[in-house]
């Protein structure tokens, strides 16, 4: 017997985090909180009138089988400012994917500013990301996805892993803006491509998406790179859309700060630690 294979079955993370917030005697109050596994949410007091919300994974990171889901229901008229405690770490996977999902649901009116900070793949990784986020009337959002190819300063080079990711904008139920992105291991083999990543290890995507966000763009082309990045933004039609392509993830985190502090005319999260 005891020439039998053994199975190993390793326990896998599971966690979600909700709150629903709503406008109350002109102030935005948290009406609904509900967190269970390795999801949790928390509310810093912050000077201003919009509440921030920051998440945390408190398994420490993804892995194959791992899901995590958060989700926001902001009322009309409401404005929330929505993080992540700590860049997400996405680990070698023995088998299976690691699962996130994001939504969000705005009322008419309200504003939701979603600056998760980075994702990092490690060789191995297998996660797939899903994103949506439902506007109706004339409430906006900004966004930012950035990702990390690797650690460069601990020589890490990503030959295997896999990642797919998925991000819906809909406005009053009818798309607004889609985009996936697929990254595996051809992929990976052909990032010196320019066609590809041109050799960058970091990205972001921004969207702003707002009635007048189109106007945005020009200010945005002006703002300088940081050493180590690159940027192109385009604007139409309540959209604009900023890419970011850097050597690392200083840089590219340096010129995120300087996007989304031009938009919102604010600072960062005081997680972003800048």
């Amino acid at each position: 017997m005891f020439d039998q294979t053994q199975q190993v079955v390793h326990q896998r993370s599971s966690g979600s985090a909700a709150l629903c917030f709503a406008v109350e005697n002109g102030a935005v109050a948290l009406r609904d909180l509900h967190q269970q596994g390795s999801a949790k949410a928390f509310l810093p007091r912050v000077p201003g009138r919009a509440p921030e919300v920051v998440f945390l994974n408190t398994s420490g990171g993804l892995t194959g089988g791992d899901q995590l889901t958060y989700s926001l229901d902001i009322g009309p008229a409401a404005r929330i400012l929505a993080t992540t405690q700590t860049a997400e770490r996405a680990y070698a996977s023995a088998g299976g994917l690691a699962n996130v999902t994001v939504h969000a649901q705005l009322g008419d009116g309200a504003h939701l500013d979603w600056l998760p900070q980075e994702t990092i793949l490690f060789d191995a990784a297998h996660l797939h990301r899903q994103t949506e986020i439902d506007l109706h009337g004339t409430a906006s959002a900004l966004i930012v996805e950035s990702l990390v190819l690797g650690r460069k300063a601990m020589g890490e080079v990503l030959k295997s892993a896999h990642l797919t990711d998925r991000r819906m904008i809909r406005r009053n139920g009818r798309p607004f803006w889609a985009e996936n992105l697929r990254i595996d291991a051809d992929v990976l083999l052909s990032a010196e491509s320019a066609a590809v990543f041109g050799g960058a290890t970091a990205m972001a995507t921004i969207a702003y998406i707002a009635q007048n966000a189109h106007d945005s763009a020009a200010n945005l082309r002006a703002l300088p790179c940081h050493d180590g990045a690159d940027m192109a933004v385009s604007g139409w039609n309540g959209r604009c859309l900023i890419r970011i392509l850097a050597t690392d993830s200083w840089p590219l985190r340096q010129q995120i700060i300087r996007v989304i502090t031009t938009l919102r005319a604010a600072p960062m999260p005081r997680v972003w630690q800048c």
